[in-house]
């Protein structure tokens, strides 16, 4: 079946470039060049993804991308960004963005990144297998629903954007166990992700700040020039933090 791509994108040039490789490649492509218009086409259509300009007249893709997840859609997003935008590229990935690219871009490169993405989501499609009727992961007051996506610490539900579940469910497999950025990296965005491992880095400072309700049950540490572990039942430590 052949997958369907949005590309919300304003710069008429661009969104043609994007449009016509993207079809060469054999996506489906569909074309909006307005923030609040591409919006509603995601809420009222299904797409495979979606590659979303941040600087778009009527919404901004920071609100889209904010609006989308706010409403459990799921559609992987890959964000445009400028050049050195760094604080952009953070806010993206804290939004739920899935990557992102930085222009200029190469046309290899976009190709490369909606391929990875696309192939990372069908994968962990096929991965999946029938649950059983109590699949939750327990570490002390903190409980993880995988087949639900849903996260309690004591009595209190934690709202995880898709990617922090993800990346709080590998460390949860482990407890203990100092993992690397490239562990938690390869686990959650994929061997062939081609992002930069600060990715990883704003994904745990954000979890870090949701599990900020009861630190003394559970937190993650940093292990400097390593990675980072997940701690049940311990008093935070005293290695510094990275975020």
């Amino acid at each position: 079946m052949t997958q369907r791509l949005l590309v919300i994108e304003d710069e008429p040039t661009l969104a043609r470039l994007l449009s016509y490789n993207l079809t060469q490649e054999g996506y489906e492509v569909t074309i909006e060049d307005h923030g609040t218009s591409g919006f509603e086409r995601v809420v009222q259509e299904p797409f495979d993804l979606i590659v979303l300009d941040l600087m778009l007249p009527g919404m901004n893709g920071f609100d889209i991308l904010g609006k989308l997840r706010a409403k459990a859609i799921a559609t992987p997003v890959i964000i445009l960004t400028a050049k050195n935008a760094e604080e952009e590229v953070v806010q993206g990935l804290k939004l739920g963005a899935d990557d992102y690219i930085t222009k200029p871009f190469g046309v290899s490169e976009l190709l490369a990144r909606v391929g990875t993405v696309l192939r990372r989501v069908s994968g962990a499609k096929e991965e999946e297998v029938p649950e059983t009727s109590d699949s939750a992961i327990r570490l002390g007051q903190l409980e993880i629903y995988p087949e639900k996506y849903e996260v309690m610490l004591g009595s209190t539900s934690i709202s995880l954007r898709p990617k922090e579940f993800e990346v709080l469910l590998y460390l949860a497999r482990k407890p203990g166990v100092v993992l690397t950025r490239d562990d938690l990296m390869n686990a959650v965005w994929g061997f062939d992700y081609i992002g930069g491992q600060r990715t990883v880095d704003v994904h745990v400072s954000s979890l870090r700040k949701k599990l900020e309700l009861d630190p003394e049950s559970v937190h993650i540490d940093s292990i400097r020039g390593v990675g980072y572990k997940l701690v049940i039942n311990k008093k935070r430590s005293s290695h510094p933090q990275e975020s």
